[in-house]
């Protein structure tokens, strides 16, 4: 890349990278690997820099680049982590850090594929389309996935609910 190409990729990155990384923890709900995946994203983009024609496109590409890495990572079986049912409890906490902080713990137990569907169509606001084709898939799979992971995100919840209600 000349210089000219690594300012550009340089104000990209720059302008992007928080955008990247906060999409990142939703889709993995881990900021280290967050910080892993949106660092991979962006050494793909920086790879392809000169390939890619369409400047408007590169959000797709690291969109698209971001949430095959994490798709792929949740398939890797040493990756896979034991979480706790219990989150810690802190004094003071608004409650819109504890619903955020809720929602959050419930992605974590959605599907990998599902999570990938629900923070693309409502956490960043694209379309079916747009994310059918942020994952390389059909309308009808986005659909679907997004049915059945919003499903699952309610029984989840409303798992979290009921015990919430218990122990109050």
């Amino acid at each position: 890349m000349d210089d000219a190409d690594e300012q550009a990729f340089a104000e990209y990155f720059r302008a992007r990278r928080d955008t990247v990384r906060r999409t990142a923890f939703l889709l993995c709900g881990d900021w280290h690997r967050a910080d892993d995946h949106a660092q991979s994203a962006f050494v793909a983009l920086h790879r392809h820099w000169r390939k890619i024609r369409e400047p408007r496109a590169m959000d797709a590409w690291v969109r698209k680049t971001l949430v095959r890495a994490v798709v792929d990572e949740s398939r890797r079986p040493w990756r896979r982590e034991r979480s706790t049912d219990r989150t810690p409890e802190v004094a003071g906490v608004d409650a819109d850090v504890a619903t955020r902080t809720a929602l959050v713990d419930a992605l974590r137990k959605v599907p990998a594929r599902q999570r990938a569907v629900l923070v693309l169509r409502y956490l960043e606001g694209l379309d079916v389309a747009g994310t059918a084709a942020a994952l390389g898939c059909s309308a009808g799979t986005v659909k679907s996935q997004t049915s059945h992971g919003l499903a699952a995100l309610r029984g989840i919840l409303g798992e979290s609910l009921d015990d919430m209600r218990e122990a109050g």
